[in-house]
């Protein structure tokens, strides 16, 4: 099961102007075949799927442990689309067409079928695919494909990076670079304790580290990149049989950390939005009703 808290993993700035195109890029970091919905689904149904658990229980807890802070990088990333769509319609009247400034922009969906917020689809608006996962059930051949993922996730985040400069998404993917990072490493060296290969000698791929970026050297400058939180009250402690040593790129120490993320922001709260009648064309009586509720508690 699951224990949910109304936190971003990482604080993002407050929206200023809309980029529909650039939320259409973002949309492939959530939906595409290497975006978060396919981290999280791929590692969910391995841990689900995990077969004689209990032998090799170091191995278990790391799939599933990354599996549940992938959820809120699919949290990170649809908030991340939201604050690029904040603003992107002009006016509150739904009768002086205050969509029509989008027309040719970002994907139609995020208007038309949707209330101007994240979708479960690529850059081109294509639907998530349930083929992307990928669960042989052999332990090694199923951490080898979660490393290429790993970097092939790396590598889409990087494109996206050099399509966009709002700060919204740049500070979002600095965070993301960090945590893949973090993920591909603990698959290397899983492996390496596997097979004796030593995988991590590969990273990072592509071969630019994540310092090179300033808004994920924030985040490497506190070491992030060299701990692995244990999203869990009670289990999943075997991780740290593998999580040990040094980072092999700067030698940071490695460290798995009980509880959330030093980094995490607020709950994600993007502002109504009377053209697509979100929360609804007239919000203030949603709100009455609402404050009639709470007055019962």
């Amino acid at each position: 099961m699951y224990l949910r808290v109304d936190r971003l993993q990482v604080e993002l700035p407050m929206p200023s102007e809309p980029d529909p195109d650039a939320a259409a890029n973002v949309q492939e970091l959530l939906g595409g075949r290497f975006g978060e919905m396919s981290t999280l689904m791929n590692y969910t149904y391995q841990s689900f799927n995990f077969r004689g658990r209990k032998k090799v229980k170091p191995f278990y807890d790391l799939i599933a442990n990354i599996a549940t802070e992938e959820l809120g990088h699919i949290e990170l990333v649809a908030a991340t689309i939201n604050g690029l769509l904040t603003g992107a319609s002009e006016g509150d009247e739904v009768t002086d067409a205050p969509l029509k400034g989008l027309k040719g922009k970002g994907i139609p969906h995020h208007y038309i079928n949707n209330g101007l917020g994240a979708l479960a689809t690529n850059s081109l608006g294509k639907g998530w695919n349930g083929e992307y996962v990928f669960n042989s059930g052999d332990l090694v051949l199923d951490l080898l494909h979660n490393f290429f993922l790993e970097n092939g996730a790396r590598m889409a985040k990087i494109r996206v990076y050099e399509s966009t400069d709002h700060p919204v998404a740049r500070q979002m993917l600095g965070y993301l670079f960090v945590r893949g990072g973090v993920h591909a490493l603990a698959y290397a060296k899983a492996l390496e304790e596997l097979t004796g290969v030593d995988v991590k000698k590969m990273l990072p791929i592509p071969k630019i580290p994540d310092s090179a970026f300033k808004e994920a050297k924030q985040f490497t400058d506190k070491g992030m990149h060299g701990k692995l939180y244990r999203f869990s009250p009670e289990d999943f402690k075997d991780i740290s049989a593998i999580w040990r040593g040094e980072h092999p790129i700067d030698g940071t120490p490695l460290e798995v950390v009980d509880g959330l993320p030093e980094s995490a922001g607020g709950p994600a709260d993007p502002p109504e939005d009377k053209a697509v009648s979100s929360p609804g064309l007239h919000p203030e009586e949603l709100q009455e009703i609402a404050q009639r509720l709470i007055s019962r508690l």
